[in-house]
């Protein structure tokens, strides 16, 4: 009797650990919500009914655990296609920032449609056990439908928060509404609530406002115009899609800016700052809210299961689904993207998994048949996505039919961008009445940023950087230069366009416009909020035309509040423009006057940030506060300002660190080249000029944080910038540090240089684990002993191959030495 009893305890000991439910994640103190200190809030009991539950509870009955973790995980079209939905039965689809249809970002509203109903149409295939269940498919469309050509583009969030206009902010959500239904497709991920409060993040344009009443405000707008009020037992109407209220919490509240960082703050600050958003948007009906990728005090927010649960859908009764944010699951303590039941466990309930879906599908589904996830958990999420399914109409026997592509860029939608526009322009200066410019007067448009539909839009349009916007993709909008050319010349007067300022007859007035070049997310964050620090160019034509004798008129565009005494003290008149979208002709609206003496519009753009008088971040003493806007007819003088920026700006530049988040950092460049010619590496794919070498933004731990590099032939990758002196690293025996994947070592020899010394790193590729990342560091002595001087070092690396060479490259830096010390050797 004791041998079996021993038998069994030793089986007992032995049995998977998986077969262990698993216990919902515990945090530290610093990071654990109490529910009880919140506000309440709840979603509108019409976001689902009796009858609803009970077929909510049979489907679950009937349905497999296959289909029950398919609806927890979400793909994107880049990475699988409708037939993986036959062996994959997913819950959602996406379409990131640069994925379009069949692989065209700039496809048609139809083209859009087609590909969703697609998705659907093999989703709801009568399956042979259980119940097929239809996909939601998700956007991002935050500053109209923005991904589509053609489209109604709106001013970015932080100009609408500068027009403080709720009503037109409800205005704005039903047209962005119709567009996107209009494309046949059913969720936009929107509206931002975050708060942003430094301005150094890269994604502080998506917030509305450093003022949590404005988000508050404007949360609930937003949600309403987008879905329609709720109503019981009526699904959301066929022109309305479902919103989400992001980024689930305080985004906007991380030390130092950083883009998925941390919020180092205590519970009173989340709540009265970053939380005032999700209580009016959750009482408008949010039926989705996306968790953030940051932190709270050390805690990711996808594993943070008193704020995902107890707050989230405790005491602020939210009741539709939370979704997670790209592959942030991967970013939770002890997860990987395809390995992370600590997020479910959390209180999230469908993954955002674009190319890791497939793994995270099948670790998930083997958890939940061990019973290390319980069921109950898994139900409870399969629940909130139906309800919200159901609250679409998608599985009704005749769902709403969307796709009306008439109202994608229709005129009406329009006239509401160009208002938009008109009412987000800040005027912060406009010394001897030089706005609005006179009835009859020669102007001089100039600037780069006059004629360019790039960057006037900003980030997060038609691709995700947004840097590769023509005037082309936008046929029924204007650029700055168009809406002016054609006021002044309604107005009797002659506009001349001339990007470097150049003039043969002096005219009456110069608008200047130039600001920061599109960006989206961690390739926004900067270390300062002083304007373009390593190049005057901007500040050298404004000084030019004033020291002509022309009175400048500045427009600055920008995705924050910047340090710019200098350019407005060289300007005569200075107008924050923000990102205007599509429709510039709104700028004109408000400079130009009409053949009466009168413009269309006069400012009525009140700062909804405050406006440093120094560099420094995050603004504790602005030049001017939040609310503070001129009129034509409240104007105000502006003093000469102080030009020092209160800071060492060029400490703060990455003077040892080259390449990081997917980008080189200023006041580095990356460009490949080839004996056809250089070219410059930006977010979109590029090749250097012969083909030899091609280059394109990848994934490895997060979206877009590295680039991917192929040789084909002879050329090679290199990070220049203005000579940096690093002697002081040399001296302190430290590194060129590069992190990366090598996908194929080359056929031919490959060199690293570092100033014009080669080393030959051959062998070292050979020997790195291939498809991994690994760390290259190789001393700068190395360099050094090899003639290098690294005192005026304008290359701090150069990699040349001849052909196959294929490479992710997440970083490259100067750091200390870890490892041993030894030198590959010199090239020829």
């Amino acid at each position: 009797m004791l041998t079996v009893a021993v038998a069994a305890l030793a089986t007992a000991i032995a049995a998977p650990l998986a077969a262990q439910p698993m216990a919902r994640p515990d945090v530290p103190e610093a990071a654990r919500a109490d529910a009880a200190n919140w506000p309440s809030a709840h979603s509108p009991a019409a976001i689902t009914d009796t009858a609803t539950e009970n077929r909510i509870s049979v489907l679950l009955a009937r349905m497999t655990i296959e289909q029950k973790v398919g609806q927890l995980i979400q793909g994107d079209i880049s990475a699988m296609t409708p037939e993986d939905l036959r062996t994959y039965p997913l819950g959602s689809i996406l379409a990131g920032g640069n994925s379009g249809p069949y692989g065209n970002e700039r496809a048609p509203a139809g083209d859009w449609k087609r590909l969703v109903d697609e998705y659907r149409a093999v989703s709801s295939e009568p399956v042979a056990k259980g119940v097929a269940i239809p996909i939601i498919f998700g956007v991002d469309a935050v500053h109209g439908h923005n991904n589509i050509p053609g489209a109604t583009v709106f001013p970015h969030n932080v100009g609408l928060g500068a027009a403080n206009d709720p009503a037109l902010i409800r205005r704005i959500a039903e047209v962005t509404a119709s567009e996107i239904a209009g494309s046949g497709i059913e969720w936009t991920f929107a509206p931002t609530l975050a708060v942003p409060q430094d301005g150094r993040w890269g994604r502080a344009y998506e917030g509305y406002s450093s003022d949590p009443a404005l988000v508050a405000s404007y949360g609930r707008e937003m949600v309403l115009g987008l879905q329609g009020k709720l109503e019981s037992g009526v699904t959301v109407p066929a022109d309305r899609v479902a919103a989400t209220a992001k980024h689930f919490i305080a985004d906007g509240g991380t030390f130092g800016g950083d883009d998925q960082g941390d919020a180092r703050i205590s519970e009173r600050e989340l709540i009265d700052i970053h939380g005032a958003g999700y209580l009016t948007a959750i009482n408008a009906g949010a039926l989705t809210v996306m968790a953030s990728f940051s932190s709270w005090n050390g805690v990711k927010n996808h594993g943070n299961p008193t704020l995902l649960t107890d707050v989230l859908k405790g005491a602020l009764g939210f009741q539709g689904f939370t979704v997670g944010d790209w592959n942030a699951q991967g970013q939770v303590a002890g997860c990987t993207n395809t390995d992370c039941p600590a997020a479910l466990m959390a209180g999230l309930d469908m993954y955002m998994a674009p190319d890791s879906w497939k793994g995270l599908y099948e670790t998930t589904l083997a958890q939940a048949r061990a019973g290390q996830i319980p069921q109950a958990n898994i139900n409870e999420a399969v629940r909130r996505i139906l309800r919200v399914k159901f609250k679409l109409g998608l599985m009704n026997a005749n769902p709403p039919q969307r796709g009306n592509a008439a109202a994608v860029g229709a005129p009406e939608h329009l006239a509401v961008a160009r208002e938009a526009v008109a009412k987000s322009l800040v005027l912060l200066k406009n010394e001897g009445s030089v706005l609005p410019i006179k009835p009859g007067a020669k102007v001089l448009v100039a600037g780069a940023a006059a004629d360019s539909m790039s960057i006037q839009s900003g980030g997060w349009t038609i691709s995700w950087q947004g840097t590769d916007v023509t005037k082309a993709d936008f046929p029924n909008g204007q650029t700055i230069w168009d809406g002016i050319a054609q006021a002044v010349g309604e107005a009797g007067g002659n506009a001349t366009l001339s990007a470097d300022g150049s003039f043969d007859a002096r005219p009456d007035v110069a608008i200047v416009v130039f600001g920061e070049t599109p960006y989206a997310e961690y390739q926004g964050d900067v270390a300062t909020l002083d304007y373009q620090p390593s190049n005057a160019t901007d500040l050298a034509l404004l000084k030019s035309l004033k020291a002509r004798g022309v009175p400048v008129v500045s427009v600055f565009l920008s995705g924050r509040p910047m340090f710019t005494n200098p350019e407005i003290n060289a300007s005569d008149a200075f107008v924050a423009a923000w990102l205007p979208g599509s429709q510039g002709a709104g700028v004109a609206d408000v400079l130009v006057a009409r053949a009466n003496g009168k413009p269309a519009r006069n400012f009525t753009g009140k700062l909804s940030f405050p406006w440093p008088k120094d560099a420094r971040a995050p603004v504790a003493d602005p030049l001017f506060p939040l609310g503070h806007g001129l009129t034509y007819a409240k104007p105000g003088r502006v003093p000469t300002l102080s030009e020092d920026p209160g800071m060492d700006i060029a400490a703060t530049l990455n003077v040892d660190t080259f390449f990081g988040a997917g980008r080189a950092l200023s006041p580095w460049t990356l460009s490949v080249e080839d004996a056809g010619g250089k070219r410059t590496v930006g977010s979109t794919p590029t090749q250097s000029a012969g083909g030899s070498v091609s280059v394109r933004s990848v994934d490895v731990r997060a979206q877009e944080d590295a680039k991917a590099l192929v040789w084909t032939g002879v050329g090679h990758a290199v990070i220049e910038g203005p000579a940096a002196n690093l002697a002081a690293q040399l001296a302190a025996d430290q590194a060129l540090t590069i992190e990366w994947r090598i996908d194929n070592p080359g056929t031919g020899p490959v060199t690293l240089a570092l100033g014009d010394r080669k080393l030959d790193i051959s062998a070292l590729l050979a020997a790195s684990p291939m498809g991994e990342v690994s760390t290259l560091a190789i001393p700068l002595s190395c360099f050094a002993d090899a003639g290098a001087d690294v005192s005026q070092l304008a290359t701090p690396m150069l990699l040349a191959a001849n052909d196959k060479l294929a490479l992710a490259l997440l970083s490259a830096k100067v750091s200390e030495m870890d490892g041993t010390r030894s030198c590959p050797p010199v090239a020829n």
